[in-house]
């Protein structure tokens, strides 16, 4: 323990903010492993859509935000302790370090849902299907929301735009056009709202 007393200010903060951040993500992989917790909680589902990007990209989930300090926090650590006294260059590698993480983590996990939505699904299939509004879909293209259903024997959630006024959640659409990673949906009218 007096090895941690003698360390510096900032060695001590990287120290700290890398053992946390590297006991999260070792929770978060041993719980992939085992199918305890196969979701993560995305920085959309708090803002219900509106943060999502047309490339389908998610970087500020819990997943990359761990990976960005737990590398950033070692890659910090290592730098201050080699340059000593110098407080920017550790600041920046930790930085740079990090957003690699992030963007690593992000890339990888649009690999893996892709890898998730090919297999067996025939696409020109799902035109005409219901499905529900998982996460609102913003008006106009404007951005991506999600939608949930199941389809060939499998529960699917896509990401999905629409021509028309925002869907809110929990509305029924329809499936009007399935293209390389989303789906164009229309909302159904209801019995009340057609007569």
């Amino acid at each position: 323990m007096d090895w941690f007393l003698n360390l510096s200010v900032a060695e001590k903060v990287y120290f700290i903010i890398a053992v946390i951040a590297s006991v999260l993500l070792v929770i978060q992989i041993v719980m992939m492993l085992f199918s305890l917790g196969g979701g993560d909680f995305d920085m959309d589902d708090v803002f219900d859509g509106d943060v999502d990007t047309d490339s389908g990209l998610s970087f500020f989930t819990v997943k990359g935000l761990t990976a960005f300090f737990a590398l950033g926090g070692w890659c910090g650590f290592a730098a201050q302790t080699g340059l000593g006294d110098n407080i920017w260059a550790p600041i920046l590698i930790a930085v740079a370090t990090g957003t690699a993480a992030l963007l690593g983590v992000g890339f990888a996990m649009r690999g893996i849902a892709r890898l998730q939505c090919s297999g067996n699904l025939v696409k020109k299939r799902l035109v005409g299907m219901t499905a529900t509004v998982y996460v609102s879909i913003p008006e106009h293209r404007s951005g991506r929301g999600k939608i949930t259903f199941t389809a060939q024997g499998q529960y699917m959630e896509i990401d999905a735009v629409t021509d028309g006024e925002r869907i809110p959640v929990d509305s029924m659409v329809e499936i009007a056009e399935y293209n390389e990673d989303f789906a164009v949906v229309t909302k159904k009218q209801t019995e009340n709202q057609a007569e």
